[in-house]
């Protein structure tokens, strides 16, 4: 993401944000998919500073996920001569939109309601040191939810990329 356009920032970033009182800072915790099997640990939350809330989990996808993939060739995120890639070392993150997951606050899991293991294994990931763009986030949606993608596909401001029941955490 080019700093001009910037709007979304990792909440360890903003020094002036704090999680409010009614949910639950998920960071550390363990997410899992439907079926229970581990997908990663929250790493960190992904804010839209303009909205002024959190859209996405930045999950470390567990060692277990990777190995499963790691002979798999995924499309180029948004490499612009259409190659494929294989992952390289530290592209071991992925973000899930906060409102395709349920969080138990008793057991401090968080559950993908509706996201399997398959998909997450499949699902490009980046590199935590480095900033993500729209493209990246379109093809994650894709991804999770690709029932849904011609509607949203050319979404270019927050306010209509971000209004989609995926990123509803309420």
């Amino acid at each position: 993401m080019e700093n001009k356009d910037r709007n979304l920032y990792k909440l360890d970033e903003l020094s002036d944000y704090k999680i409010a009182s009614n949910y639950s800072d998920v960071r550390g915790w363990k997410i899992v998919d439907a079926d229970n099997r581990t997908i990663g640990k929250i790493d960190n939350l992904w804010v839209n500073k303009d909205m002024q809330r959190v859209v996405y989990l930045d999950v470390n996808v567990d060692k277990a996920l990777i190995e499963d993939s790691s002979n798999e060739v995924h499309d180029a995120i948004a490499n612009d001569n259409g190659k494929e890639f294989i992952y390289k070392d530290g592209n071991s993150h992925i973000i899930i939109p906060i409102g395709s997951v349920s969080i138990n606050k008793d057991t401090k899991i968080v559950m993908a309601n509706s996201i399997g293991y398959h998909t997450f294994k499949n699902t490009n990931r980046f590199n935590s040191q480095q900033n993500f763009d729209r493209n990246y986030e379109r093809s994650v949606m894709k991804s999770y939810y690709p029932e849904n993608d011609s509607s949203h596909n050319e979404d270019s401001d927050d306010d209509s990329f971000y209004k989609r029941r995926e990123f509803d955490n309420h």
